[in-house]
């Protein structure tokens, strides 16, 4: 997935295939590869290293803020980070549970009412839905795993369950359709 982000004033085109926590993956920014490693503090939701071109670096995120730039500190050294999101991409209800997944949360591409998409790669690691079942807007309808964090993905609308293509285990990308909801 590619995006645009600002850091401190400074505009940088970023694009991110994966991004396995304490494994290795691939960035490109401005075009150019960059291989990353991020590993989260267990006892700190708001506190990993992240290692770039084999240098590491230490990440404290702030409490995040409605409508507001990140706040970030790599190094102790404190920048405003701010993510564009493509403007007609509406956003799929997403239960963050931690500022890291907050920070790399994706809006899905525009597909249709009832359908419920993939808002970034990652595998899915829990169904919760089959098809025939009744679902408030709201209800999660699977989990998805993206840099070792869950993310349960909910139904846009009321609705019925029409098809499941959703599987436990099996790798999405972004865009990809989880669910059907008539």
């Amino acid at each position: 997935m590619k995006r645009e982000i600002t850091i401190d004033g400074k505009t940088y085109q970023v694009e991110v295939t994966e991004c396995p926590i304490g494994e290795p993956f691939s960035v490109k920014v401005n075009s150019r590869p960059r291989e990353v490693t991020l590993e989260q503090e267990p006892e700190n939701s708001k506190t990993f290293t992240i290692r770039v071109d084999r240098k590491s670096y230490q990440v404290e995120l702030s409490t995040l803020q409605k409508n507001s730039p990140l706040s970030i500190k790599v190094n102790n050294i404190a920048f405003k980070v701010e993510l564009k999101l493509p403007p007609a991409a509406p956003r799929i209800g997403i239960a963050v549970p931690s500022p890291v997944s907050e920070l790399v949360a994706r809006p899905t591409k525009a597909l249709g009412e009832g359908v419920i998409a993939a808002p970034m790669a990652g595998k899915i690691i829990s169904v919760r839905v089959k098809k025939g079942d009744a679902v408030k807007a709201g209800s999660v309808v699977c989990v998805l795993e993206a840099m070792k964090m869950e993310n349960e993905i909910t139904s846009p609308k009321s609705g019925v369950v029409d098809v499941v293509k959703a599987e436990e285990g099996k790798a999405v990308n972004e865009g990809d359709v989880l669910v059907l909801i008539k």
